[in-house]
């Protein structure tokens, strides 16, 4: 735009390191992978297979200093938050072959597991057509992955063994699985031999010139930070600065993540609202989020904005390096909500509603005793793990049921059955019950209306509420349905 009105490259300046002009040629020391979201898995008969037309419903965008790293990381993003990384798809894939040769949403784990079964570079190559550039890089992570599993234990970690696999882009849980441990316990170890992170700038210099930009990522693959105020050797495991050196805080704010059916833009609304509230206020706004779709992404919107993941593991990174005053969870929706107690748990402060509440809000058997108590009504439903239970309640409420796994979020996998052949069907295709993926069934309230009570609200007094009406019928999830407002 600047361009078609008369301005030059040589006047332009370069936006987000204030340094250079418009005409300077980048040197980028960081690799960047953007990766798909596909929500193929809500539709019980679409094709997965991957073409030429436009399938993804959103996408995610990872930062780090190698391909390893990055593209573990945005593995993880992607999945939001189902995934610990980069590994093969299932042990019980019937014909890897052809998954490696037709393109779907599930063909780079069908690579990496080929990778764990012992295919070469050449083999996977032959059959995906993929350059060997990237698969090479993808049989460095299988093969630092059977390194792992061939420890001992956590024990036998050193501080160079924990520099190595988080260089490839392994998370905390990866490595806990692997060496059966626990998340918590890895991180512990890992930063008492002095492990952690270093937060960089994208800066498009390479650090060949000093930067002014607050558009920042982290990595393993690094010496030093970019951030000033923060050097690495002044936190001890508990993040406090030993040193004395000052440090500015700030309110951290975590996204929304890939957008996804069910789940859109208007939580970035909600998230660039309170952003804009809390500088406003005078204080630091902080922004974890890796949806380089939205708006609270923009690197001008934040005081500080971490292209990074929306997991325990880097939220506590980031607000350990930062010495961050809160954390905001309540404007991202479901994925920081996830994160809400294990937060607390670790000693972060949660701003706004409480960890224990949000718990009570999110765990069914918490809210449905909350409902009992308060005389509310609700659907009578339960949480189960065989065939025979789930027939069982179904023929005790009487059909139709809503059948959905407690794991999948936003409303996804829902379905109606209204005979005991249809949820016999329903769940012996998708393979969905057992006792590690139990599934709720709910009695299904026939030609009911929904109705939605949103509020905001301060120690108990209602600040602002809305009260809107589903145009369908009950039972169209919130994020697909239409909604009028006021209600009729």
């Amino acid at each position: 735009t600047k361009l078609s009105l008369g301005h030059d490259l040589v006047s332009i300046r370069n936006s987000i390191n204030k340094t250079t002009t418009a005409c300077f040629e980048p040197a980028l020391d960081y690799c960047v992978i953007k990766i798909p979201r596909w929500d193929l898995a809500k539709f019980s008969k679409v094709s997965t297979k991957l073409g030429s037309s436009m399938s993804s419903v959103g996408e995610v965008m990872a930062v780090g200093r190698t391909f390893e790293e990055t593209i573990q990381k945005a593995v993880r993003m992607v999945s939001g938050g189902l995934l610990d990384g980069l590994e093969g798809g299932d042990n019980n894939y019937d014909d890897l072959e052809n998954l490696l040769q037709v393109p779907t949403d599930k063909r780079l784990f069908a690579v990496q597991e080929a990778f764990e079964r012992g295919y070469s570079v050449d083999e996977v190559s032959r059959l995906s057509k993929i350059d060997r550039w990237f698969l090479s890089k993808l049989k460095n992570i299988a093969t630092a992955k059977s390194e792992m599993l061939r420890l001992s234990g956590i024990d036998a970690f050193t501080a160079s063994s924990y520099r190595y696999v988080k260089s490839m882009g392994f998370s905390d849980r990866q490595i806990a699985r692997y060496c059966h441990s626990s998340e918590l316990v890895v991180r512990r170890r890992r930063q008492q031999v002095g492990v952690f992170p270093f937060a960089k700038q994208i800066d498009t210099l390479a650090a060949e010139f000093p930067a002014d930009t607050n558009y920042l990522y982290m990595t393993y693959n690094g010496s030093e930070h970019d951030v000033q105020n923060v050097s690495v050797a002044t936190y001890d495991f508990n993040g406090t600065n030993s040193n004395g050196q000052s440090t500015h805080g700030g309110v951290m704010v975590l996204g929304n993540g890939a957008y996804c059916i069910g789940s859109s833009v208007e939580f970035d609304w909600c998230a660039v609202s309170a952003v804009r509230q809390i500088r406003s206020s005078g204080e630091r706004a902080i922004v974890v989020n890796y949806n380089p779709e939205t708006v609270s992404t923009d690197y001008d919107e934040s005081d500080k904005l971490y292209f990074e993941e929306l997991t325990l593991e880097r939220v506590m990174d980031i607000y350990e390096l930062e010495k961050a005053t809160g954390v905001v969870v309540s404007v991202g929706g479901q994925i920081p909500n996830n994160l809400a107690l294990p937060l607390h748990q670790q000693g972060v402060r949660i701003l706004g509603t409480s960890a224990d509440s949000i718990d009570t809000a999110e765990d069914r058997h918490k809210f449905s005793a909350l409902l009992d108590s308060l005389k509310i009504d609700q659907p009578e439903w339960s949480e189960l793990t065989t065939l025979v239970d789930a027939k069982a309640f179904a023929s005790k409420v009487g059909y139709p049921v809503l059948v959905r796994p407690s794991f999948v979020l936003s409303g996804a996998a829902m379905s109606v059955a209204s005979t005991a052949d249809e949820l016999e069907r329903r769940l012996l295709d998708a393979e969905e019950v057992s006792p590690d993926k139990p599934v709720v069934i709910s009695k299904y309230i026939i030609n009911a209306k929904e109705i939605e009570f949103d509020a905001v609200a301060q120690n108990g007094h209602i600040l602002n509420y809305a009260i809107s009406e589903h145009i369908e019928n009950a039972g169209v999830h919130s994020g697909d349905a239409t909604l009028v407002l006021p209600a009729q």
